[in-house]
């Protein structure tokens, strides 16, 4: 569902994107703000909203499965000697305002709540930049703040038990084609070299564009990717790799994703280039 206040992206004119504040959803996939479809500037869709795979992705947006326990990602919750199993958990990300809001982005306020009651309040601020004429950038960056009286914290399904399933942060899932994409950091290409790493930046190529994505502060860049290019295209920002992110009372996380949304297959060099760009703007 789209209304007035799901503001359009654009890039010198152009539409790149669309964000949708108030999704009506299934039960189950955890109710959240999104950006679908995003493009490249000659308009080649670079987003999936909800596939048959794995109908809980939604394009372009924060999601995580663990918050004390309430699962904001969508989907089942990984049980520690269980497995994925169906609960009642889900949290829902609620749009309250508009901060700032134009053609070429916005400052959101949003409410995290679940079983009736706030457990985090986020800023988040998106704006997109032109690069060249065949690239640009989405710079996302969001502040998660703990409302509530007590200590909360961040896991992943790796966190409790599954290995390599670190996800929960910043999450893009790409477009499905029929060859899997190509990625690549600086220093390693395919997906079991790069899935679980630390990398200035990491870059997703399929046919005809490219994405590149870079932790643009500290803090960001200690995270590290969550990465699928067989089983389907996304690529994420893992808030608890190794051990649950706590979060004291009062205090906040930031975390800032600056995406390169580009035109072609990129090669290390012009990927790193349009990165070095993306970042100082």
């Amino acid at each position: 569902m789209t209304t007035n206040d799901s503001p359009v992206l654009r890039v010198a004119g152009r539409p790149v994107g669309r964000y949708v504040t108030r999704p009506e959803l299934p039960a189950g996939l955890s109710p959240r703000p999104y950006l679908h479809p995003v493009t490249t500037l000659a308009g080649t869709a670079v987003t999936e909203l909800s596939p048959a795979d794995h109908t809980h992705h939604l394009g372009v947006g924060v999601a995580v499965p663990d918050v004390e326990g309430h699962n904001f990602w969508g989907g089942r919750t990984y049980v520690r000697g269980r497995g994925p199993t169906e609960l009642d958990n889900h949290g829902a990300q609620r749009h309250t305002s508009f901060q700032l809001r134009d053609p070429d982005g916005f400052v959101e306020e949003l409410r995290w709540v679940a079983s009736g009651s706030e457990l985090l309040r986020e800023r988040r601020t998106v704006a997109s930049t032109e690069l060249t004429d065949s690239a640009w950038a989405l710079d996302f960056t969001f502040s998660l703040t703990n409302v509530t009286s007590g200590l909360l914290s961040i896991g992943s399904p790796a966190t409790n038990g599954r290995p390599g399933a670190a996800y929960g942060g910043f999450f893009w899932r790409a477009r499905k084609e029929r060859e899997a994409p190509h990625v690549f950091t600086p220093e390693r290409e395919g997906e079991p070299e790069v899935h679980g790493t630390r990398a200035d930046w990491l870059a997703l190529a399929g046919t005809g564009w490219t994405l590149v994505f870079a932790g643009a502060t500290d803090a960001t860049r200690r995270d590290p990717w969550f990465v699928r290019t067989a089983e389907y295209p996304g690529v994420g920002s893992s808030l608890a790799s190794e051990e649950r992110l706590p979060i004291e009372p009062g205090a906040t996380v930031v975390r800032r994703v600056v995406t390169v949304v580009a035109d072609g297959r990129l090669g290390r060099g012009e990927a790193a280039a349009l990165v070095r760009k993306a970042v100082s703007q």
